[in-house]
């Protein structure tokens, strides 16, 4: 059977908006395929298949335990819930009880952003209430401790380009706070590259989305304390079982985060050096300026920036760049200031060309 755009009626997409959920985030490596595979055409006791490939992801991180969920949301939601109920079977079973009074999750008010659902969703699904912290153009320890009270469940750090970056509070600072009230940090960090850092600064659990910087099938992985992480493995039998994960997922994700810690991601350098020609062809076409702009959360990541002008609007350009048969899709953040971004990380040369082709074909 042959798998094509064709066959269901769809256009060929290029992803020049970066890993994004509504063009299904990432490609998958043929290794990751493979892993895949083995999974798709074999069966296994789902309860040790989760413990195993957490244990082999801790130790390959270097923390105490690491769970494997269906998405970085559910992460948030299952990690939320964990820390709720602490263990218990009732609460797995009854997960919004009354009976359970302390559901406060504290979070930086600049860090209540809709990612493509707003962040207190997936607390509300989690059984939290959210607290805010601070105002949305800053927050600082002071602001997070003074909303502590006898019903704080735990705080949680967004970290990501779609929170506020300004006098902000850093993790370590986050962590600092918890420790002193003997409570649990989460970090969702689903975009970051870095596996390493988040652990390392303090927070007692970290989510990633398996699809983006990983570069996985969808899923989610959190890693952190061992007691943490099973507390998540029994939501289960509650709220998880509404977003388990297949057991071909499990294994291509757990392939694709050994294959990210030994290559790695994309230098900026080579995203910049691969974006040359790219920018000198942009600037060639009419009512279009081009240049090089760096990630806004400070992350390794360079992308094409253009500022347009003249009759057509960076609205009426990204409308028309979607209509056609390759849609093109970009970052359209500052599309109210005349601006569009393409994220180049997963688009070749061709690609490229195809893009300049059809700004051309737009802006002439």
């Amino acid at each position: 059977m042959t798998i094509s755009y064709e066959k269901f009626g769809l256009k060929e997409v290029i992803n020049a908006s970066g890993r994004m959920t509504i063009l299904g985030v990432s490609k998958v490596s043929e290794n990751v395929l493979a892993a895949q595979k083995f999974g798709g055409e074999h069966f296994f006791e789902m309860s040790e298949l989760s413990i195993q490939t957490g244990k082999y992801l801790a130790d390959l991180l270097k923390v105490e335990d690491a769970q494997i969920v269906s998405s970085a949301s559910a992460g948030i939601a299952q990690s939320v819930a964990s820390l709720i109920g602490k263990g218990s079977m009732y609460h797995a079973y009854h997960p919004y009880t009354k009976k359970i009074e302390n559901r406060e999750i504290i979070l930086p008010k600049g860090h209540n952003v809709d990612y493509g659902t707003p962040v207190e969703v997936m607390i509300a699904q989690g059984g939290g209430t959210v607290v805010e912290a601070g105002y949305a153009n800053m927050c600082s320890a002071e602001h997070i401790e003074m909303m502590i009270t006898e019903q704080t469940a735990a705080i949680l750090y967004i970290k990501s380009h779609h929170t506020v970056q300004k006098s902000m509070l850093s993790v370590a600072e986050a962590a600092e706070v918890a420790r002193r009230n003997n409570l649990p940090l989460i970090v969702d960090a689903a975009a970051e590259e870095d596996l390493f850092k988040y652990a390392e600064a303090g927070a007692d659990l970290v989510i990633y989305s398996g699809a983006k910087a990983i570069e996985g099938p969808s899923a989610g992985l959190v890693i952190g304390k061992k007691e943490y992480i099973e507390w998540i493995r029994l939501q289960g039998k509650g709220i998880g079982r509404a977003m388990k994960i297949g057991k071909d997922n499990i294994l291509g994700f757990t392939q694709a985060v050994e294959d990210y810690l030994k290559n790695g991601s994309e230098s900026g350098a080579s995203m910049k050096e691969r974006m040359e020609p790219f920018i000198t062809a942009l600037n060639e076409i009419t009512n279009i300026d081009a240049s090089v702009v760096q990630d806004g959360a400070g992350r390794d990541i360079y992308r094409a920036s253009i500022k347009i002008s003249g009759q057509k609007s960076a609205k009426d350009v990204i409308t028309e760049l979607k209509t056609e048969d390759p849609a093109i899709y970009t970052r359209e953040y500052q599309a109210n200031n005349g601006i569009i971004e393409f994220d180049v990380r997963s688009v070749n040369s061709e690609e490229m060309t195809k893009i300049t082709k059809r700004l051309t074909e737009i802006m002439n």
